[in-house]
């Protein structure tokens, strides 16, 4: 911890987050951090300054007086924000920490308005919007996606998503109303099988970008991008349990109680507060599930990739790439 006292040293490498991604414990504190919500009350003037501290620092001019702290808290800052590959800055609302703000409020609607099929058709197709816009906004690596994939994928999942949950709706009208209250979440879970592959088509097509320890570019996988897709798909759908599965057994139980019967109108609120409660804490973890920079064994690639690191670099066994969120 030299340059407390003095200059911060030049060498923090603040290109890697700031805890141990080896571990589970270091990426879920590093993903509380990403997806903390109170980064959207920040200013403009104060995205901009995170920006310069940090680009400063990458080039090696250090901000007077800076802490390492500070330092940390403006590559953070800078990366709710903006985006790593493009370096473009992030609609408000696809950026990581609108993530649990915006899901609390439309699953909480979700599960609320559940029973007729003109609220569920209108509270699914939200859904899908948003994540069409938060699956454009971290879009991985430097695939440009036109707007007619974006478009397809829009589309699909949504009717992906309102398909699901009209059908479950129909075959689960004579069972327990509990039952019921899981619909939204298998919809939830089916569009997200749909969504992600769907919007990230052209890396299935082209591949992403596999690199040495260093991250030199070694070319590009396919095998690859379907492994990173897939751990995508399921950490999206392990985020959406908590929320969807919790609330409402609690709500059904509450619901046969007076208070709630007398009052009607608190359960969409109780609702959106017990999914916030959950969101909080399962995005961040379910976020953590799998490391952001994956790895992949050689002799898992694609025939002509393995042949091409061969002869570049004879001793790598295996290659990491960027598996998006």
């Amino acid at each position: 911890m030299e340059g407390k006292m003095g200059e911060l040293p030049l060498n923090i490498n603040i290109e890697e987050p700031r805890w141990d991604q080896s571990t589970f414990l270091g990426r879920a504190r590093h993903f509380f951090t990403v997806t903390d919500p109170r980064n959207l009350l920040l200013s403009g003037a104060q995205l901009e300054a995170s920006r310069n501290i940090v680009q400063n620092y990458r080039a090696g001019v250090l901000t007077p007086g800076l802490t390492e702290d500070q330092l940390w808290r403006a590559k953070y800052v800078y990366d709710s924000a903006f985006h790593p590959d493009t370096g473009e800055k992030v609609v408000l609302i696809g950026r990581m920490s609108a993530q649990v703000p915006m899901n609390m409020t439309i699953t909480g609607c979700m599960l609320t308005f559940y029973r007729t099929t003109p609220t569920v058709v209108f509270w699914q197709w939200v859904n899908q919007s948003f994540n069409a816009i938060v699956n454009y906004s971290n879009r991985s690596g430097d695939a440009p996606i036109t707007v007619g994939q974006l478009g397809t994928a829009y589309v699909s999942a949504t009717t992906g998503a309102v398909a699901t949950a009209l059908g479950l709706k129909s075959l689960t009208k004579h069972l327990p109303p509990l039952v019921g209250r899981f619909v939204p979440f298998a919809a939830v879970a089916a569009a997200n099988c749909i969504n992600i592959p769907l919007m990230r088509q052209r890396e299935l097509q082209v591949g992403i970008p596999v690199t040495d320890e260093t991250g030199q570019r070694l070319g590009h996988s396919v095998t690859a991008a379907k492994q990173g897709i897939f751990q995508v798909v399921v950490s999206r759908i392990c985020m959406a349990i908590p929320a969807m599965a919790i609330p409402p057994v609690i709500m059904d139980t509450l619901e046969k109680k007076d208070f709630l019967k007398r009052r009607p109108w608190l359960g969409a609120p109780l609702q959106v507060g017990l999914v916030g409660f959950c969101l909080v804490f399962a995005t961040p973890l379910c976020c953590a599930l799998f490391p952001q920079r994956s790895s992949i064994q050689v002799s898992r690639l694609e025939p002509e990739l393995r042949a091409q690191i061969h002869e570049q670099k004879p001793s790598i066994e295996v290659v990491y790439y960027n598996k998006g969120l």
